[in-house]
């Protein structure tokens, strides 16, 4: 989907109301163990450029936080310095994680008070901070689980990166796999729990449910779960919203829930242009993809017809295909990316597609399965 397609979308989508717009994912902050490790992590298998820093060098006496960019998707590494307070209880409770899924606005006061007015709980009032280089306001919300969005206004802002954080500039600088934008979030939440969400991003942030699916789309001999497709105004943020559904065995989303101890931020799929070059670049830098059989293959181009790629590539780093009405798609999933089975990455390209990969969603789940089995989880 095109980020200049407003008005088609209205046309798609006319539940969607814009008294939030939303100009895109300003950034996502994850509470991590070891920031300055994990920074590394993210550079040099992921191929993230080093952006800014805050910490004690800047006057920040409870907490470290590194900025990394690649394209248009940002990410903050935020530690504690002591031994106390709440990014410690975060990551006690849930281990490293996403806390913040910030997003660009043009008016975060705005912002803050269409949403409080609608029933949102209040994270962070709006807030200006500046520095030499301007101003930035920014407010929050607060979603589900620990999970919060923040609302960031930076028109008037020139600087690296918000106020407080200098340029971050080492010369050890891996090159980029090939990674844009942030095609969208997959949050994970609990029993009985996902209308309820779903119509928190309907009615608070004006959102309309794009697509569904239930567990005789999502299922396996095992497991199951069900899922709701939000997205905003103009199509530029989407966050699919994951509950368990009833299965022989514990789903991917029970685990995930009982690890990270409630609910929060699945997966984040990351768009690419050339999703062969990109998956090639990030197993040869170490990161681990999920198990496709072989067998997926065989009658591949029959349930999704003429591509443009080669088969035996795509066999070969097992990329899965999937097509819709507009055109198709290809994904493939990263084991977890963290000691806990919780937060995994998605890489997609999508070539006219604007669905989420149903044709795939039994071999992918088999795939998870066979790894909990090995966890002893399944």
């Amino acid at each position: 989907m095109q980020h200049t397609e407003t008005e088609e979308i209205k046309k798609i989508f006319p539940n969607a109301q814009d008294f939030l717009p939303l100009n895109g994912t300003d950034f996502i902050e994850l509470y991590v163990g070891n920031a300055k490790q994990s920074a590394h992590y993210y550079q040099t298998a992921w191929g993230f450029q080093p952006l800014a820093y805050r910490g004690l060098e800047t006057g920040a006496k409870d907490h470290v936080s590194y900025v990394l960019r690649q394209d248009k998707i940002t990410i903050m590494l935020t530690s504690p310095l002591k031994p106390d307070g709440p990014i410690n209880d975060h990551i006690n409770k849930h281990g490293d994680g996403v806390k913040v899924v910030a997003l660009w606005v043009d008016d975060a006061a705005k912002s803050w008070k269409e949403t409080t007015s609608r029933g949102a709980d209040s994270f962070l009032e709006p807030t200006l901070s500046e520095d030499k280089d301007g101003q930035v306001v920014v407010s929050g919300i607060h979603t589900y689980g620990e999970t919060v969005h923040l609302f960031v206004e930076r028109s008037r802002y020139n600087g690296v990166f918000l106020p407080g954080f200098i340029e971050w500039n080492p010369d050890y600088r891996p090159a980029s796999v090939g990674l844009k934008y942030v095609d969208h979030m997959v949050g994970n939440v609990g029993w009985n729990e996902m209308n309820k969400w779903v119509e928190f991003y309907s009615k608070v942030m004006g959102f309309a449910q794009l697509v569904s699916f239930d567990d005789k789309d999502i299922s396996t001999d095992y497991t199951a779960l069900m899922s709701k497709v939000m997205t905003n105004g103009n199509g530029r943020i989407k966050f699919p919203i994951n509950e368990p559904a009833e299965g022989k065995k514990k789903s991917q989303i029970e685990e995930y829930i009982d690890f990270y101890n409630g609910a929060g931020v699945q997966h984040i799929a990351l768009a690419t242009d050339n999703i062969m070059e990109t998956v090639t670049a990030l197993k040869k830098n170490g990161v681990e993809f999920l198990y496709v059989p072989d067998t997926y293959y065989d009658d591949l181009l029959d349930r999704v017809g003429e591509i443009d790629e080669d088969l035996a590539p795509l066999r070969e780093l097992g990329i899965l295909v999937d097509r819709d009405d507009e055109g198709y798609l290809l994904q493939l999933f990263t084991k977890p990316v963290l000691d806990r089975p919780t937060m995994f990455f998605e890489i997609i390209q999508r070539k006219g597609a604007q669905s989420f990969g149903k044709g795939n969603f039994k071999a992918l789940f088999e795939s998870i399965e066979r790894e909990q089995e090995r966890r002893g989880t399944l």
